[in-house]
């Protein structure tokens, strides 16, 4: 399914007889709806960031809906998309952080290849129909990612962004990995608690305590 050793960390989930039968649904309303991303990103931000790699969670809940924004990576679009309200918020909140310059493109992939998995709680969406797939069966198998990576030995950052990430506090419990929490960078609540957070300096700063390689936030152009 992925290509790498997340195939294997899964295994018991891929061979499952209720996420076969989910997945062949999902599969099928790819044939009859636009859906998105396209079928082959689906589980791009695993194939992107091993199990062994992954160092930083950031987690995200739904792919953009518009057209051509979701690739697969949580609030990540591809270089000629428009860059989303929210992740304008992130790159300031980036900048002010770490004094990194603003990136004039919104894909988060080279963070992706720097260890940090940008993982939707729920991968499809249909198109221009926000939340289209929630509670269809996705979050069962990202909450099962969650908890294997909090099993994993050496420590992770888990950034959490907004109300419904924070709710997935409850499958972190491992005290060697580090919850940096705060509201949405979304327009409607960055201001109240977002901005000013620093969760890319907390998150090095985390990493190099812990003899970790830190993540070059900044976004190649």
């Amino acid at each position: 399914m992925i290509g790498n050793d997340w195939d294997e960390k899964l295994k018991v989930i891929w061979e499952s007889n209720g996420f076969q039968s989910f997945f062949q649904m999902i599969k099928n309303i790819y044939k009859e709806k636009e859906i998105y991303p396209p079928k082959d990103l689906i589980f791009e931000a695993l194939k992107s960031t091993s199990f062994k790699n992954t160092k930083v969670v950031i987690l995200g809940q739904d792919p953009y809906h518009g057209e051509k924004e979701a690739n697969g990576l949580s609030f990540s679009v591809n270089k000629d998309i428009k860059i989303p309200p929210s992740l304008r918020n992130i790159y300031l909140e980036l900048s002010n952080d770490l004094n990194i310059p603003i990136p004039n493109h919104g894909d988060l992939s080279s963070w992706a290849k720097e260890g940090v998995l940008l993982l939707n709680s729920v991968l499809t969406v249909e198109k221009d129909k926000a939340a289209s797939h929630r509670n269809k069966g996705w979050e069962l198998f990202t909450d099962y990612v969650i908890k294997v990576l909090n099993e994993k030995e050496e420590p992770i950052v888990f950034i959490l962004w907004g109300n419904y990430a924070r709710s997935k506090k409850i499958f972190i419990n491992n005290k060697k990995h580090l919850i940096i929490e705060s509201t949405h960078p979304s327009p409607f609540s960055a201001n109240n608690g977002f901005f000013g957070s620093r969760p890319f300096s907390k998150t090095n700063n985390f990493l190099k305590k812990n003899n970790l390689q830190e993540i070059n936030w900044e976004i190649r152009f």
